[in-house]
C-alpha cells in the first residue's frame, strides 16, 4: 500500500526543501548580469575595472537591506556562505586541473623568486595585520567593545586569497572563545570586498600615473577574445561526442573535490589537531587533488592508456572563472552590517595599511628580479594579492594585451612554490588563534618568514660580492 502521508509535492507549501536553493542561486546569476550592465553603462566603474561581480554582489546586499525594512528577506545569509565556500574550492580544483603549458621561455630562478614574492607577501601582511591588532587588543581589553587580537590575521587571506578562504576562517576564530571574536563571516568578507575594490582602483590608477611619467607603454597585441576553443585539437573530444566535453570538465572538478572531502574526512576522524585544519584547508586539498588527477591522467596518455585529450584549458578556465564570480557575488551579498559595527575602526586601517605595504613591497620586488617586464608583473601581482588572478589578469591585460611577456607563465609555473612558501601560514592558523601568547609567538614567525623570503629576493644587492657573475635575469621583447 503507498505511503501518501510520507508523499510532497513541488508547491510553495515545499519552498524550503524544493525552491529555496534555486531562487538564491538565481538571484547570484541575476544580479551579476545586472552588475555587469551597472559596469558597462557607468563610465567610472568601467574605467577603474571594477569587477561585475563585485558591483552584482553590492547591488544584492543594497537591496536586501532595503527589502529588510519592510520585512522581507531576500538573502539567505547562511546559504550564500555555504555557496562561498564551496565556490573557493571548486575554482582552485578547477584551475589545478589545467595543464601546464607555458608559451615563453621561463627563467627557473624567476618562477621560484615569484613564488618567493607570494609567500613574502603573505607573511608581510599577516605580521602587519595582527600587530596593528594586536595593539588595538591591548588598548581596549579593559573596554566594552575589545577588538579581537587575531583579526588582524585575516588580512593575508580577504586579501590574498579572497571571500572564500576569508569567510571560512573568520568563521573558525569566531567559534574559538579564547579569541574574543564575533566577525560571524561578515568581517572576513568585508575585508575580501574592500580587497577587490583596492586591486581595480589602484591598479588603474597606478597605469594612469606610469603612462603619464612615460615609463608604462601599451605592448602591441591583439586584444580579440577567442570565441573558439583555443585548445581544440584532433585528440580531443569531438562535440558531437554522446557526452558533452563541458560535462566531463565539470566530472573532473566533481571528482577532484569528491577526493578531497574523502581526505577532509579522514583528517577529521584522526585527532582533534587533524580535524582543526581540515574543514578550513577544502581549497587547498581540492588543488591538491587535482593535481593527482592530472598527474595520473598524463601517466596514462603517457604509456597509450589513454588516447584522447580529456581534459580542457579552456573549459576549466570557463569553469574556475563561473566559480569565482559566483563566489565573489554571494561573498558580498553575505556580509551581515550588524556583525561588522564593532569593527569598522580596525577594518579601516587593515584595509589602508594592508594596501599600502602590499603595494610598496611588490613595487621594490618587481624592480629588483623582474625587469624588462616590471610593470606587467607588478599589476598581476597586485591584483592578485589584493583581488584574485582574475583581477591581476585584467590589470595586465590592460597594458599587454597579447600576453607578450612571461607574465602569465611564470604565475601558472610559480603555483607549486608559491604553495610551499605560504604553507608556515596556513599551518600556523589555528596555532595563532589559541591564546594572545601564541598569536605574539606566530607573529614573530610571520616577521622571520617576510625576512627570509625577502633576503633571497633581494640577495643580489644583499651579497653583491658572492652574486657577482649572476646579474638578474633581463627580459627583452623580440622584434
Amino acid at each position: 500500500m503507498n505511503d501518501y502521508v510520507s508523499s510532497w509535492d513541488f508547491t510553495l507549501a515545499n519552498y524550503g526543501a524544493v525552491w529555496a536553493f534555486l531562487v538564491q542561486f538565481g538571484l547570484l546569476l541575476l544580479f551579476l548580469m545586472l552588475g555587469n550592465i551597472l559596469r558597462r553603462t557607468v563610465p567610472l566603474f568601467r574605467k577603474c575595472l571594477v569587477p561585475s561581480a563585485l558591483l552584482g554582489g553590492g547591488l544584492l546586499l543594497i537591496v536586501d537591506i532595503f527589502a529588510k525594512q519592510v520585512g522581507i528577506t531576500l538573502v539567505d545569509n547562511r546559504l550564500m556562505q555555504v555557496i562561498t565556500y564551496h565556490c573557493l574550492a571548486i575554482g582552485f580544483a578547477a584551475m589545478s586541473l589545467k595543464t601546464e603549458k607555458s608559451t615563453h621561455k621561463t627563467n627557473k630562478a624567476q618562477v621560484v623568486e615569484f613564488g618567493a614574492l607570494q609567500g613574502g607577501t603573505y607573511m608581510l601582511q599577516a605580521f602587519v595585520g595582527m600587530g596593528i591588532t594586536l595593539i588595538l587588543f591591548l588598548l581596549t581589553r579593559h573596554g566594552d567593545k575589545v577588538v579581537s587580537y587575531i583579526c588582524g590575521l585575516i588580512l593575508p587571506l580577504a586579501f590574498g586569497q579572497g571571500p572564500g578562504n576569508a569567510l571560512s576562517w573568520d568563521i573558525n576564530f569566531t567559534n574559538t572563545p579564547a579569541a574574543q571574536f564575533a566577525g560571524n563571516g561578515s568581517f572576513g568578507l568585508s575585508l575580501a570586498s574592500i580587497g577587490f575594490v583596492v586591486a581595480s582602483v589602484f591598479g588603474v590608477l597606478y597605469i594612469n600615473i606610469y603612462k603619464k611619467r612615460g615609463t608604462l607603454c601599451v605592448r602591441s597585441g591583439s586584444t580579440a577574445q577567442q570565441h573558439a576553443d583555443p585548445d581544440a585539437s584532433d585528440m580531443e573530444l569531438p562535440d558531437n561526442e554522446s557526452v558533452d566535453k563541458f560535462t566531463i570538465q565539470a566530472g573532473f572538478v566533481a571528482l577532484a573535490y569528491a577526493l578531497s572531502f574523502g581526505f577532509m574526512c579522514l583528517l577529521g576522524v584522526l585527532s582533534d589537531f587533524t580535524n582543526s585544519i581540515a574543514w578550513g584547508f577544502n581549497f587547498l586539498w581540492a588543488s591538491l587533488s587535482a593535481m593527482l588527477i592530472r598527474f595520473v591522467v598524463k601517466q596514462l596518455r603517457k604509456h597509450n592508456l589513454m588516447h584522447r585529450e580529456y581534459i580542457n584549458n579552456y573549459q576549466m578556465d570557463r569553469i574556475s572563472g563561473f566559480s569565482f564570480d559566483l563566489m565573489i557575488v554571494a561573498g558580498v551579498a553575505a556580509i551581515q552590517i550588524n556583525d561588522i559595527k564593532n569593527y569598522i575602526l580596525p577594518i579601516v586601517i587593515l584595509s589602508l595599511v594592508g594596501t599600502v605595504i602590499t603595494y610598496v613591497y611588490i613595487r621594490k620586488v618587481a624592480k629588483e628580479c623582474f625587469k624588462g617586464f616590471e610593470h606587467e608583473f607588478f599589476l598581476m601581482c597586485f591584483g592578485t594579492l589584493t583581488g584574485t588572478a582574475s583581477n591581476g589578469m585584467i590589470l595586465t591585460k590592460e597594458i599587454d594585451p597579447g600576453l607578450r611577456t612571461p607574465t602569465s607563465s611564470l604565475y601558472i609555473l610559480s603555483n607549486f612554490p608559491a604553495m610551499i612558501m605560504i604553507a608556515p601560514l596556513l599551518l600556523l592558523l589555528n596555532f595563532a588563534v589559541q591564546s594572545l601568547t601564541s598569536a605574539v609567538i606566530a607573529c614573530g614567525i610571520f616577521l622571520i618568514l617576510w625576512i627570509v623570503y625577502t633576503v633571497f629576493l633581494f640577495r643580489r644587492r644583499i651579497f653583491k660580492k658572492r652574486f657577482a657573475g649572476s646579474p638578474v635575469v633581463v627580459w627583452e621583447e623580440e622584434a
